[in-house]
C-alpha cells in the first residue's frame, strides 16, 4: 500500500496502466480485468485477493462504459448475450463447487492448451471480414437471435445470422465453469463461441462479450466486498483509468474492421493461453 504522500503519484500511475487495460480489453471483449490482476501483483504488487476484487469493480466499469456505449449503437446482439448468460452462470456455479476437488495447476494447462487449440478455427478464417454462409439454425430461428449493427468502416448496415447455438452454449457453460474453478475472466471463451462456434462477426461478438461480462461480475461482486477485498484506494484509480479506457475503445471499435480486431484477439490470446501454461507448469513444479 502507497503511503499517503506518494497515494498521488500511485494513483496517477495506475490510473493511466489501467487506460491502457480498459482500452484493449473493450476492443477484443476481454474485459480490462484481465489485464488488471496481473499488472498490480506483478508491477505494483498489491495482494492477490485485492487484486482480484478491483478487477471486478474495473470489469463492471468496463461494461457500464463501453457496453451501454455499444448498446447505445445498436452494435450488441442483447438476445444472444441474455440467453447464452444463462450457461455462463450455470457453469460458475458448478465451477466454484468442483474448485477444491481439482488440483488448479492441471486445470491451469488445460486451460491454456484449450485456448491454443480454439484459436485454430479463427487463424483459419484470419482475412474474413464478414461470416460467410451462415444459416440460422432452428433455435436461433425461434428465439430470434439473428441481427443487424451499423457500420461505419463498411459504409452500410451489416446484417448477420446465428448457427450451432447448442455448440455455443455449451462453450459457454465451459467458459462459466472454468471461470468460477480458476478465478479468471471468461472472456477468451466467450468471444470464441460467439466469432468461431456461432458465426457472429467479430465486432459483435467482441461486443456481446463485453456486455455480458458486466452481468457476471456484478453477480460476483457482492461476494468479494463482504470479504474485504475490495480497497477502495486500490479499486477506485483501477476503476477510473479502466473506463475511461472502456470509453475510448468504445468511440474507436467501429473505425477499425473486423479483420482487424480479430488479429488483435488473437494476439492477445495467445499471450493469455501461454500465460495460463507457465502458470499451470510453475504450480505443479512447486
Amino acid at each position: 500500500m502507497p503511503t499517503p504522500d506518494t497515494y498521488l503519484l500511485y494513483f496517477l500511475v495506475v490510473f493511466l496502466v489501467c487506460v491502457g487495460a480498459g482500452l484493449l480489453g473493450s476492443l477484443v471483449g476481454l474485459g480490462g480485468g484481465i489485464f488488471v490482476v496481473p499488472l498490480l501483483t506483478l508491477i505494483f504488487h498489491v495482494p492477490f485477493p485485492v487484486a482480484a476484487g478491483a478487477s471486478i469493480v474495473s470489469v463492471i466499469a468496463t461494461s457500464s462504459g463501453a457496453a451501454a456505449a455499444y448498446v447505445r449503437d445498436h452494435i450488441v446482439n442483447l438476445r444472444v448475450g441474455m440467453f447464452l448468460e444463462v450457461a455462463t452462470t450455470i457453469g460458475a456455479l458448478c465451477g466454484a463447487f468442483l474448485v477444491t476437488l481439482l488440483p488448479p495447476g492441471i486445470l491451469f494447462v488445460l486451460f491454456g492448451l484449450v485456448l491454443l487449440a480454439a484459436m485454430l478455427p479463427s487463424l483459419a478464417k484470419l482475412g474474413e471480414e464478414l461470416p460467410q454462409h451462415v444459416h440460422n439454425d432452428a433455435l436461433s430461428e425461434r428465439l430470434a437471435l439473428a441481427g443487424s449493427y451499423p457500420d461505419p468502416q463498411l459504409h452500410r448496415v451489416v446484417r448477420y445470422n446465428v448457427t450451432r447455438v447448442p455448440l455455443g452454449f455449451g462453450i459457454m457453460y465451459v467458459a462459466g465453469a472454468l471461470s468460477g474453478l480458476l478465478g479468471i475472466g471468461s472472456g477468451p471463451f466467450k468471444v470464441l463461441a460467439l466469432d468461431s462456434a456461432m458465426r457472429l462477426p467479430m465486432k459483435v461478438s467482441t461486443t456481446t462479450s463485453n456486455f455480458m461480462i458486466g452481468v457476471t461480475a456484478a453477480a460476483s461482486a457482492g461476494l468479494y466486498f463482504a470479504r474485504g477485498d475490495i480497497n477502495p484506494l486500490i479499486a477506485t484509480p483501477v476503476a477510473l483509468g479502466v473506463l475511461c479506457g472502456a470509453m475510448i475503445g468504445a468511440r474507436t471499435l467501429s473505425r477499425f474492421s473486423n479483420t482487424t480486431l480479430k488479429k488483435v484477439f488473437l494476439l492477445v490470446l495467445a499471450i493469455f493461453a501461454i500465460n495460463m501454461l507457465v502458470r499451470g507448469i510453475a504450480t505443479l513444479l512447486g
